[in-house]
Parts: structure tokens; C-alpha cells; sequence
């Protein structure tokens, strides 16, 4: 009789463990299930943020050029103002050439 209330304890706490274990296994499986939806959620956003990343190089490069652009065509105007002071200043010594020559043949 004790052998079988012993192998009806040992095969209580076998089941027991048992169930524990099957416990245990479905909390492995809903945290492995959890981690690899979060693992997917975390590259579809690494995906997102490598293309906005890259959209956002672009831009940059685009505006680089642009202001490159600006800062040539500006170099280029601020030469040109330039020489077109220079020939004002030419065209007003010419003018004050012009006068006192005008001068002196009047007086």
C-alpha cells in the first residue's frame, strides 16, 4: 500500500511539474512571440528611419548645390557692380576731364 501512495505521489508531483514546465513553456513562447513582434516592429522603423535618412542626404546635398549655386551667381553680381562702378568712376574722370577742357576753352 505505502509503495503505491509513494507512486501516486511521485506521479502527482511528475504532473505537477508538469504542468509547471507546459506554464513555463507558454510564457517562453509568449515572451519569444513578444520579442519577435517587437523585433519586426523596431527593423520596420529602422527601415523607415534609414529611408528618411536617406531622403534627408539628398536634401542636403540638393540645398548644398543650390546655396553654391546662390553664392557663385552672388560672386558673379557682386563682380559686376564692381566694374560697373569702376566704369562709372572712369566715365565721371572722363566727364571731369571733359569739363575743365570745356572750361578752359571758355575762358
Amino acid at each position: 500500500m505505502n509503495s503505491v501512495i509513494e507512486k501516486e505521489k511521485k506521479l502527482n508531483l511528475a504532473l505537477t511539474k508538469l504542468k509547471n514546465l507546459n506554464l513555463k513553456n507558454r510564457d517562453i513562447k509568449k515572451d519569444i512571440t513578444d520579442l519577435s513582434t517587437q523585433k519586426n516592429q523596431l527593423e520596420i522603423e529602422k527601415q523607415e528611419l534609414e529611408e528618411k535618412y536617406k531622403s534627408l542626404v539628398t536634401d542636403y546635398n540638393d540645398l548644398s548645390k543650390k546655396l553654391e549655386e546662390f553664392q557663385n551667381q552672388e560672386k558673379v553680381e557682386l563682380k559686376k557692380h564692381i566694374e560697373f562702378s569702376e566704369k562709372i568712376d572712369e566715365l565721371n574722370q572722363e566727364t571731369d576731364t571733359l569739363i575743365d577742357e570745356i572750361d578752359k576753352w571758355q575762358t
